[in-house]
């Protein structure tokens, strides 16, 4: 009877996990209807939308390397509250304290895996951008 009443459970987790997927997709799509039945109204009615609105409601103004820096600062942050989460554990499961250090130490390599992807793209985007300048002189 248990593992029935589990069972449940866990198909309800997935399914709730899969209509907030859903759901948030959905939300995305009618937002970029919404944004783009903007820019039609506008230029129907003969208005000419500036290049800075047309960029606020396209996205064209979007930086990678920042998300990229703001995702390696969080997990960053959580590799210490993983380990310390570890020895917590450990103090009552002895066996449980060097695997939650080796996730600690995963996921603190993953974050500075980030950082530096950061840091690759822009320097990267740098570049482009000074090869762009110089192309049109």
């Amino acid at each position: 009877m248990e593992s029935g009443v589990f069972g449940l459970a866990a198909l309800g987790f997935w399914m709730f996990i899969a209509a907030v997927s859903v759901g948030g997709i959905w939300d995305g799509v009618r937002k970029r209807e919404a944004e783009h039945e903007t820019l039609r109204r506008m230029i129907e009615s003969g208005k000419t939308p500036d290049q800075d609105l047309v960029d606020k409601l396209l996205g064209h103004k979007k930086d990678p390397a920042r998300d990229l820096k703001v995702a390696g600062l969080i997990v960053i942050f959580v590799a210490p509250g993983l380990a310390l989460m570890g020895w917590v554990i450990g103090l009552a499961q002895p066996d449980a304290l060097m695997p939650l250090f080796g996730v600690a130490g995963l996921v603190g390599f993953v974050g500075i895996g980030l950082l530096t992807a950061a840091r690759f793209l822009e320097r990267a985007t740098r570049q482009d951008s000074a090869e762009n300048r110089n192309a049109f002189r």
